[in-house]
């Protein structure tokens, strides 16, 4: 079997219903087999996806073990020579899976392979390349500035924009998409379980890179991601916030130590308090400069942000 694709879902099965038929509908010429991972999903409902796709794979969690235990539950029971990480919240708009798998197959060093993603209103999105996570690209993590400034090494995201870019090696591919040799990923150990949810992708790029192998953007071909919107578009809750800040935590201590990862803890906390100072000065104006409720939503967050790195994270979850 040339592929296997694993879906882990949560409470998505709209989104996991549209995805399924699109792979069907665009994956043509290669042996494939399709896994989904029900983390436990509160919604139910998840046998309806074998009446509609009997040769979809089903295994059902018990409880919700998190994003990278789920994978590396569907990887142990992938038959495919490459594995394909798809969300459930992804739509193909073309054939992409042909397009990637075809391109691997002509890279022996090829790690990781991904595409461009798009919104739902098919513009962009920023995230579908990336840098490695530093401090400082992480203070100045403002979809405005990476927008401005699309070229800035902090992030080098201007190839997402040009039509010539067909294959470029890249730091990172996010989770979204992510295509890699069976071989490879299981080198490098699956993805690591430590991380319950967010920064998982990031490790696994980092090991990948370590391993010796490359990271690959396929700027050829796009699907759509749902879920991958920026948070200025829309609301993201505090719990989210918490443990995005926790993920980047655990993801420095791991790759650059604990004084990095206190450093980086400290730069939110700075951060926070400027964000937080801005903000209660564009709200002396009214809405002529943002409107209400955009205002209200980052200052959420970033009160969130400042509470954690004042060690006071169990007041913002305690509520979850």
């Amino acid at each position: 079997m040339d592929l296997s694709i694993i879906c882990v879902n949560w409470n998505s099965l709209k989104y996991l219903q549209d995805c399924l038929t699109s792979v069907y509908e665009h994956t043509r010429g290669i042996s494939f087999e399709v896994i989904v991972v029900d983390n436990a999903s509160p919604e139910g409902g998840i046998d309806s996806i074998k009446s509609c796709f009997p040769q979809v794979t089903i295994i059902k969690s018990l409880e919700n073990v998190g994003f990278a235990s789920a994978n590396n539950l569907g990887c142990r029971h992938a038959h495919g020579e490459y594995v394909l990480l798809l969300n459930p919240d992804t739509k193909l708009i073309g054939p992409t899976i042909n397009i990637l798998l075809g391109h691997i197959k002509q890279l022996p060093d090829a790690g990781i392979v991904g595409c461009k993603l798009l919104n739902t209103d098919f513009s962009v999105q920023i995230s579908s390349i990336q840098k490695f996570p530093t401090i400082l690209n992480q203070m100045l993590d403002a979809e405005y500035l990476r927008l401005r400034w699309p070229h800035c090494p902090l992030w080098d995201i201007g190839p997402l924009f040009s039509p010539e870019v067909k294959l470029l090696g890249v730091d990172v591919i996010p989770g979204a998409c992510m295509l890699l040799r069976r071989s490879v990923f299981e080198q490098v150990g699956m993805l690591s379980e430590e991380y319950f949810m967010y920064a998982e992708d990031l490790d696994l790029n980092y090991k990948v890179r370590r391993a010796g192998f490359k990271n690959y953007y396929v700027g050829e071909t796009a699907i759509i991601h749902h879920g991958g919107k920026s948070s200025s578009r829309q609301k993201v809750s505090q719990w989210v916030t918490i443990m995005q800040c926790r993920a980047m935590v655990r993801y420095f201590r791991k790759t650059r130590g604990r004084w990095y990862q206190w450093l980086y803890q400290a730069s939110q906390c700075c951060m926070a308090i400027a964000r937080l100072t801005i903000l209660f000065a564009l709200s002396l104006f009214g809405d002529m400069f943002w409107d209400k409720e955009s205002l209200q939503c980052s200052s959420n967050k970033w009160k969130a942000v400042l509470r954690w790195a004042l060690g006071r994270q169990s007041f913002v979850l305690q509520n979850h």
